[in-house]
This record gives C-alpha cells, structure tokens and sequence, in this order.
C-alpha cells in the first residue's frame, strides 16, 4: 500500500539519524522526510522556499514533532497546525525527550494526538517505531 510521507522535525541531527535507521530496519516503505526545526516544518507545510514542489512535497499522513527546536519549538507548531484549516487534521505524535508532566499535559490541551517520550537506546526507538507504524498505518485510518 502506497502511504503518504511521514514528516519528522528534530533539530538533533543523531535523532534524525537513529529514527530513520528506526524505520529502515523495521522494513517500512512509508516515505520519510525531515526538517531541523518549526519553521522549516511550516515551510515543508505551505509548499514555501526550498518546499515549492508539492508533487514531491506532499502534505504528510503523520508529522512526529520533536518539542524543543530552534525558531518554532513544538508547542508553537502544534497551535499554528490546529489553528489552520488546511493542517488541523494532520495527525501529530509529539517524540520529546521530556517526560514532564506540564509537557504533556500542554501537548495534548494543543490538539496533540500522542505524546512518546524518547527513549534512551536505539532498541527502545525501535519498538517505539514499530508500535507507530503498526497503529497508525495498519489500526487507523487517516486523512488522505
């Protein structure tokens, strides 16, 4: 089955690194595409700078949303995507290192749809991927 890209914004390059690595060796064939931070990921969004081809820029099935980045952090992102009519359904799955409750609490009141703290081994990341792609491409349906 042909899926819509998943859209990750991480500003830590390592992050990008293991979650790709993630979704390789688990055999997905879900588009993967990466920004380093919020603005860059509304840009990806809009179709804007270097983002203005939406044949290959498609709007994503999922967007995995790291918190704390640089220019728009998550929370940022998560009010402007629910604000706009074009995103709002969007699913968000926010993949923070922060465990903190006020965080989380924060995410969801936004209109995130999940919240997945970071583990700290790439076999934690692994798992945590394979659940992701199991409920959401497999269990869910989502906006096409």
């Amino acid at each position: 089955m042909k899926h819509l890209p998943i859209l990750i914004a991480d500003d830590d390059e390592d992050d990008r690194f293991l979650i790709k690595a993630a979704f390789e060796e688990c055999g997905s064939d879900i588009p993967l595409f990466f920004v380093q931070d919020g603005l860059e990921l509304m840009q990806y969004l809009n179709n804007e700078n270097a983002y203005t081809d939406a044949s290959v820029y498609k709007q994503p099935s999922l967007i995995l949303l790291d918190l704390n980045m640089p220019k728009k952090d998550g929370r940022e992102i998560i009010q402007e995507m629910r604000a706009n009519s074009n995103f709002k359904a969007i699913p968000i799955v926010v993949l923070s290192t922060s465990n903190a409750p006020s965080d989380i609490k924060t995410c969801y009141e936004l209109g995130a749809n999940s919240f997945i703290t970071k583990p700290s081994s790439f076999e934690g990341l692994l798992e945590i991927i394979k659940n992701l792609q199991q409920f959401w491409f497999v269990t869910a349906s989502l906006p096409q």
